[in-house]
């Protein structure tokens, strides 16, 4: 196969001659906006994160195999993909570890007033604090069940919580004691301590979190958003928040985040630049991945 990998794979140099010696031929675009080092017609498979933002998918008349290496298919234009019946695979389980580790270390951020900790470390202050939570016992939602959210899942039931699921396609799964249709989700907002939105982004799931869903959650919730940003609506949440226990947000409908929004100066909002995926396993995961789905084709 005719393949073009760009340099959103950042190992993809170490396995040319692993690739060639499975039969492709390849070519090697750095970055994704810039000119192709061959033709569209060339090229039959890729290897890349957002070349379709940058380069019409109808130009390449004999794509026929792509590989993301990011999580989402938000990228590309899928419609497109299923018409021509193209084969796609993404990074499926290589972020979710450092995912679900960020969305526990997020929660227990807030339970535990780390902010208000490091705020009296750099004045030098001694000063305890009465009101720490605690995270076992409590209820948490994950909101989309895929490889993500049960990484998620698993993490927090090492914690004593108690784990409900909402997904698309519901589905029996140990690491949740119960998983209901997205049609389920107001009435479960009710109950639950902490809600994590590990779903992707659809004209279904875009703006699920607005101000009526936000009303069914318990004062003092916790709200953890590791999706895609336009799953929350933004100004209905700053609504909100300060009924919330606070707010951990790694995406935002808008990237990079305003230096208007009134989000950076609210006191429990965790916020970070799109940071959750990374980890140093991330690498080694993409690498089985990517050679795994060629070996199979």
């Amino acid at each position: 196969m005719n393949l073009l990998i760009t340099g959103a794979w950042n190992d993809a140099k170490d396995h040319f001659d692993e690739l060639e010696k499975m039969g492709h031929h390849i070519e090697f675009l750095q970055f994704e906006k810039e000119a192709l080092p061959c033709s569209y017609e060339w090229v039959e498979g890729v290897i890349c994160n957002g070349l379709f933002l940058f380069h019409e998918i109808e130009k390449f008349a004999n794509l026929k195999y792509i590989q993301l290496t990011s999580a989402g298919f938000d990228r590309v234009p899928m419609e497109y993909v299923e018409e021509h019946q193209i084969e796609i695979h993404n990074a499926r389980g290589v972020y979710s570890i450092p995912m679900a580790e960020f969305a526990l270390f997020g929660v227990l951020e807030l339970y535990k007033r780390g902010k208000v900790f490091l705020q009296n470390q750099a004045k030098y202050c001694w000063e305890k604090q009465r009101d720490l939570l605690e995270l076992y016992g409590k209820k948490v939602c994950i909101v989309g069940c895929g490889s993500v959210g049960t990484e998620c899942a698993k993490r927090f039931l090492v914690f004593g919580c108690e784990v409900i699921g909402v997904d698309l396609f519901p589905r029996e799964d140990e690491n949740y004691s119960s998983m209901s249709g997205l049609d389920m989700l107001e009435d479960i907002l009710l109950e639950c301590d902490v809600v994590v939105l590990t779903l992707p982004l659809t004209e279904e799931t875009n703006h699920l979190m607005n101000e009526s869903r936000f009303a069914r959650m318990k004062r003092g919730a916790i709200l953890v958003n590791i999706a895609r940003g336009a799953i929350v609506d933004t100004e209905a949440l700053i609504q909100v928040l300060p009924n919330l226990g606070g707010v951990v947000l790694d995406v935002f409908e808008e990237e990079p985040l305003s230096e208007e929004s009134m989000l950076w100066d609210m006191e429990n909002a965790i916020l970070t630049p799109h940071n959750s995926f990374v980890g140093d396993g991330n690498g080694k995961r993409l690498n089985e991945v990517i050679l795994g789905n060629l070996q199979e084709d």
